[in-house]
């Protein structure tokens, strides 16, 4: 069983439990439900450097990489730097995140904001959109294409974005299907945890010019992203090299002064 696998078996069981406290009926009742999103697709589309910012607490391949900051702090930070949009982990057992993450970022910042989330459960769209996210993540690895019909037609029923993260051509080829917005390349393997851009640039060509390109994982450098905004890249998923840092936003605003010289 490789780590995939055993989150989903894991978030199966908490979606469970989570459904038996809050009914779907209690979240809708939510004020967060009456906002209008943002549009993540919109803000790449406009922007000339990307960024898609990261709160991350820890990882299955990282352990700890930042316990100390508080979501505000980061998110103000990340809004302030100019990012597109931010991504907050909200899974607890693996990640250190919560709902609350996102809601309390919410309650910071008016940029995008991405619910990264194991979605498995039309429940968690739910929760999303009450919780303040204005993109939903959907992960190819975990998902059939009916589901990923079923869930990113949900979601843009709520107005919400789609990202949809693949990590090779197969999982492409299952998931190409209008209510997406975006199509991120996961350059992590996540059964191995290496990375490699090369997975980002070698399935450019197969993902249709209606998508936004977003390249995930392992970007770290002003180089690199430069490579690949020649292979059509728009957006670009930072986490780890922000985070690990004591103050996030002004790395991401180091970053961005750098990426536009």
């Amino acid at each position: 069983m490789n780590i995939l696998d055993k989150i989903v078996a894991d978030k199966r069981k908490e979606v469970d439990l989570k459904r038996s406290l809050i009914t779907p009926s209690q979240l809708e009742q939510s004020v967060l439900m009456e906002r209008t999103s943002a549009s993540l697709a919109t803000a790449l589309r406009n922007s000339t450097t990307g960024i898609i910012a990261e709160h991350k607490r820890r990882s299955p391949s990282k352990s700890v990489i930042n316990q100390g900051l508080n979501v505000q702090d980061v998110a103000t930070g990340y809004e302030m730097a100019g990012v597109c949009g931010m991504s907050v982990l909200t899974d607890g057992k693996y990640f250190g995140g919560s709902l609350d993450d996102l809601i309390l970022a919410r309650a910071a910042v008016n940029i995008p904001l991405l619910r990264k989330e194991f979605i498995i459960d039309e429940y968690q769209i739910l929760e999303a959109k009450a919780h303040g996210a204005d993109v939903i993540l959907l992960i190819a690895a975990i998902l059939d294409r009916k589901e990923i019909k079923t869930f990113s037609e949900m979601a843009k029923s709520f107005g919400l974005d789609v990202l949809l993260e693949v990590h090779n051509e197969e999982e492409l080829q299952k998931s190409i299907m209008p209510s997406l917005d975006m199509l991120g390349v996961n350059n992590r393997n996540l059964k191995t945890f290496e990375v490699s851009l090369e997975t980002s640039k070698s399935l450019s060509e197969q993902i249709p010019s209606d998508f936004v390109k977003v390249s995930e994982s392992g970007i770290s450098s002003v180089e690199a992203i430069k490579d690949l905004q020649t292979y059509g890249y728009q957006g670009f998923l930072i986490g780890e090299n922000f985070m690990k840092t004591d103050d996030p936003g002004k790395s991401a605003k180091e970053f961005i002064n750098e990426l536009n010289r």
